[in-house]
């Protein structure tokens, strides 16, 4: 598997340096501090991937919060989605809280409609989302992003929390793989 992790990172064409996810990510703080000024969100942080955006995000988010986790998954570190799996729920209770949806990226969007839609059914009094990156796909999703850093092609990511099979979710910008996988 190793071997496949350096071939896939070798080969890979950069598409956002660091510097440009950096500054996506103050982008997108600045017009959360604005859009959620005084109303007291709780930021979900969608694991495993939304943990590196969410952690560079929330600290620079100047106006009050709260922290919790939520994993529901389509890809068990595969390059594929199935159905949805919930791994984890918050333990902060959602019931007439606005609610911040914090994930990597937009692929399909069933991710991030079931997750909005668990919010809801919970009471919460409002659910937005805020997400690194959105892949254009040329159709319509099940759901959008409130707040989008940047868009990708429609091609397999990784990099700044998106995965490849498990990996490289540390890389230090956004790359997109050489072929689809």
């Amino acid at each position: 598997m190793l071997k496949e992790i350096e071939q896939v990172q070798a080969t890979a064409d950069l598409l956002y340096s660091g510097q440009q996810v950096e500054a996506a990510i103050e982008r997108i703080a600045e017009q959360i501090n604005t859009a959620l000024a005084g109303r007291n969100p709780l930021v979900l942080c969608v694991m495993n991937g939304g943990i590196i955006v969410a952690g560079k995000l929330i600290s620079r988010l100047t106006i009050p919060l709260t922290i919790d986790a939520i994993n529901a998954s389509r890809y068990q570190n595969q390059t594929s989605g199935s159905s949805i799996k919930w791994l984890l729920k918050p333990s902060t209770p959602i019931k007439n809280r606005t609610v911040l949806i914090v994930d990597d990226i937009l692929d399909e969007g069933i991710t991030l409609a079931a997750i909005r839609d668990y919010c809801l059914d919970q009471g919460a009094a409002s659910v937005y989302s805020a997400v690194l990156a959105d892949k254009i796909l040329g159709h319509e999703k099940p759901a959008t992003a409130d707040f989008i850093g940047l868009e990708v092609e429609n091609r397999y990511v990784f990099g700044y929390g998106m995965d490849y099979k498990g990996y490289l979710r540390n890389a230090p910008g956004i790359y997109a793989c050489k072929e689809t996988t």
